[in-house]
């Protein structure tokens, strides 16, 4: 059995296409029939004229009018009538007496007889003219008195039949149907070639599909987390969704600006204004990190740019957390093998017999072991902190860099407001101490020559209101100039080129945590030649900073000089 076929609705363009032909179609044939009637008017008002004309000149004529005079007038005048009719194109030239007898005729045999039609007004000595019906058919024709002085003594009657007239305006209607058709055909095949290109443009889809994807496509775009936009070929923009706006923090109208006026990070505005595709791109904004892909629109010539955008805040505070663990994880496994080792060597003591010394061996060690714990412990009653502090110390050891706290570190068990996180402390704290260890140890690694002693000095203590937390290094310090640039994404100096993918975030969401809650993050010259980080957090209320953060007021410590030479520093944990 057959399957009925179902019938899809007309697209778009065909609906136009079929209206705009009908509206073609009808335009053409109203200008038909208004050409029509006009030049059916004109041809008779033409008509009346030249008869009118031809009347006169004969009804003029001196020979005429002797003629008229003579004793047999249609002798005379019948040679001279044909010849005028045969001259001026008319269908007929009768001249007549004033009583309606006719003396000429383009039928001889109708000469004698009475003119059919109206003579009065032309008896009265006045030119007239009308349509009637004669021995020819309906014709316009014109009566003109021969005067001879003031009196008529014959009447001169030229016309043309309606049949040539209409025959005449067929023509004339022939040549504009032709112009007519043509028209229509032009105004056909414009119309159809604006409509496949419609069609192209729509996809071949009706009105109805068009209003469902159009209300599809607002909803996907309020329904969808990630961030969309789509830039034209001049970068503006021509479409953005909530969670684009979101992680871009942008507000108000933004349509049809260009990015390059959004006041986005450099980098980030780099991106968007690249004419290739950019994939999995890390950015960081104000207060997020962002994951970029962007896809060039083209087609013969560049239409503007797809961007997608996810959100990685989260993610990579999560990072960090992890690689923190691992490094934990690894102390353990190095200190478990130190213990091992040390563990040995107090049984080999024993087994030697002096037990003494192995006993002093344990003693110092655990000595050692418990006066950092109990310094930390002491000094940092936040078991988060305290937790963070000791792990990074282990951490530290074993790269060879000795981390010490301040002696006016202090900071108080419930001394830290609800409104900051912990999690935010463990980015900022953890993020700085292990961007200081990378930097002492690798300048302690590049100094062969000389001993060079790698610390990590930090502070952590309540001043006036907020939280200060100071991380210094032995390292190589920070240039001047990058005072500012070692907060922006993927800065390194271990990469020339720029931080390789994954790297130079632990500055950024360092800032981003710090803004996030109401605080200021600026670096200075280390006391020990190094950089000297200091983060200040409220410890009332926070408000996020809507400016970039400002120098840090001085410490009590002596003014630091930040040395010349290249900074050695990278914006991750290693």
């Amino acid at each position: 059995m057959r399957r009925p076929r179902i019938r899809r609705p007309r697209s778009l363009a065909g609906q136009l296409f079929a209206m705009q032909i009908v509206l073609v179609t009808f335009v053409v044939a109203g200008c038909a029939a208004f050409a029509y009637v006009a030049d059916r008017g004109q041809a008779e008002e033409a008509a009346r004229r030249e008869v009118t004309a031809a009347a006169v000149a004969v009804a003029a004529s001196a020979s005429v009018r002797d003629a008229v005079r003579s004793a047999d007038p249609p002798l005379v005048l019948q040679a001279y009538a044909e010849r005028v009719r045969t001259d001026t194109g008319v269908d007929f030239v009768t001249i007549m007496s004033p009583d309606g007898i006719r003396w000429t005729h383009p039928d001889p045999e109708r000469i004698g007889e009475g003119f059919l039609g109206h003579t009065g007004p032309a008896l009265q000595g006045r030119t007239f003219s009308e349509t009637y019906t004669g021995t020819l058919g309906p014709s316009v024709r014109v009566v003109v008195p021969v005067m001879d002085g003031d009196r008529v003594t014959g009447l001169v009657s030229a016309g043309i039949t309606v049949d040539a007239i209409s025959a005449e305006i067929r023509r004339q209607l022939l040549a504009l149907l032709g112009v007519a058709l043509g028209a229509l055909g032009l105004g056909g095949a414009g119309t159809y070639l604006l409509n496949a290109r419609l069609r192209r443009h729509t996809h071949g889809m009706n009105a109805g599909e068009l209003s469902r994807m159009h209300d599809y496509h607002e909803a996907t775009l309020h329904a969808v987390r990630e961030g969309l936009l789509m830039l034209d070929g001049q970068h503006r923009i021509a479409l953005i969704n909530d969670g684009g706006r979101e992680l871009l923090g942008l507000t108000g109208e933004v349509i049809g600006h260009r990015v390059d006026a959004l006041g986005l990070p450099p980098a980030l505005t780099d991106a968007l204004l690249a004419a290739g595709p950019r994939v999995d791109e890390v950015h960081a904004t104000s207060d997020r990190i962002v994951v970029l892909n962007t896809s060039p629109v083209s087609g013969g010539e560049r239409h503007g740019t797809v961007v997608t955008l996810r959100d990685h805040t989260e993610l990579q505070a999560l990072s960090g957390e992890l690689d923190s663990v691992r490094g934990f994880a690894e102390a353990l496994r190095s200190q478990a093998h130190e213990a091992a080792n040390r563990l040995h060597a107090v049984v080999s003591l024993i087994e030697l017999g002096r037990a003494d010394e192995a006993v002093e061996f344990v003693t110092a060690e655990l000595e050692l072991a418990q006066a950092l714990t109990d310094e930390v412990v002491g000094a940092v009653a936040e078991p988060v902190l305290a937790a963070l502090l000791l792990g990074k110390a282990a951490q530290a050891n074993e790269r060879g860099v000795e981390l010490v706290l301040a002696p006016d570190t202090h900071v108080d068990d419930g001394l830290l407001p609800d409104h900051l996180p912990a999690r935010d402390l463990v980015t900022v704290l953890g993020n700085l101490v292990d961007n200081a260890v990378d930097a002492a140890a690798e300048e302690a690694n590049r100094s062969a020559t000389e001993v060079r002693h790698a610390q990590v000095t930090v502070t952590l203590r309540a001043d006036a209101g907020e939280l200060l937390l100071r991380v210094g290094d032995t390292g190589a310090g920070v240039a001047p100039e990058a005072m500012e640039e070692v907060f922006r994404r993927g800065w390194s100096t271990k990469s020339p080129g720029g931080a390789p993918h994954g790297r130079g975030l632990g500055l950024a969401l360092v800032r981003q945590a710090v803004r996030r809650n109401g605080g200021t993050v600026c670096v200075t010259g280390a006391p020990g030649g190094g950089a000297e980080f200091t983060v200040r957090l409220p410890l009332h209320a926070a408000r996020p900073a809507d400016a970039p953060a400002a120098p840090a007021a001085p410490s009590s410590s002596p003014t630091p000089t930040v040395p010349a030479t290249p900074a050695a520093r990278t914006g991750v944990p290693s």
